[in-house]
């Protein structure tokens, strides 16, 4: 079998896309890759505690590597330091593939590949070009169960945020925001479903607004509704 590493985000696509590559039986899956906020000991982007993101692993029964960045990281450095870490783990594994969970965006993934090809290494996307109509509603017929823990206050308002994606979470969504966020619309914690061998027990916390720099001609990403999630 291929020896290959899995992106894991904690959120629904991350999720289904790790359930069909273990389907498949053509990679052997090793570790779960993830980078975390060293000062908030957070998810990136999702904002989901790193106590979270530990049981996570530990219900799908996979060895966990955290990349640790500091909390202000410019471009440059993301690069520097996901390269460094990156080599150490696929070195000591000698893993060949990167499985990731995107969909649709193209420069995303040229990106990904471009600084893969840099390792030696291949990208796989087993949910690339697949609707997202259908890749939602999959998600929730196979049984997954996911909150939302970050929404985009400029396109969704904070009755969004830690919400469970149902079909009535689908249907209340914007014309203008794609059914899997794929957008950056919002971002979810999955905690249960056919690959765990038992739900994430957590309860909700407060939701808050945070607004960060950004210029006039890029406000998509300037302001997020954040539910934080709290283990039991």
């Amino acid at each position: 079998m291929k020896q290959a590493y899995f992106n894991w985000s904690t959120g629904k696509d991350s999720a289904l896309a790790l359930y069909k590559i273990l389907q498949n039986r053509e990679y052997a899956i090793g570790s779960l890759v993830t980078t975390v906020n060293q000062k908030f000991n957070r998810v990136s982007m999702h904002g989901v505690s790193e106590n979270l993101l530990d049981l996570q692993a530990k219900e799908l029964g996979l060895p966990l590597y955290k990349i640790y960045f500091p909390e202000e990281v410019s471009m440059e450095s993301y690069n520097t330091i996901m390269k460094a870490e990156l080599a150490k783990i696929v070195n000591s594994k000698n893993y060949k593939y990167s499985v990731f969970g995107d969909i649709f965006l193209e420069d995303l993934k040229v990106f990904r590949e471009t600084k893969l090809a840099e390792l030696n290494i291949n990208g796989v996307f087993p949910l690339w070009k697949l609707d997202t109509n259908t890749i939602i509603k999959e998600f929730i017929s196979l049984g997954f169960k996911a909150i939302t823990v970050a929404v985009n206050a400029n396109l969704l308002d904070k009755s969004f945020v830690g919400r469970i994606v149902d079909e009535s979470f689908i249907n209340d969504l914007p014309q203008n925001v794609d059914v899997c966020g794929e957008n950056g619309e919002f971002h979810t914690f999955v905690f249960d479903g056919p690959i765990f061998k038992n739900p994430i027990p957590f309860k909700i916390g407060e939701k808050v607004l945070k607004t960060y720099p950004s210029d006039k001609s890029a406000t998509w990403d300037s302001k997020f509704w954040y539910c934080n999630l709290i283990s039991k």
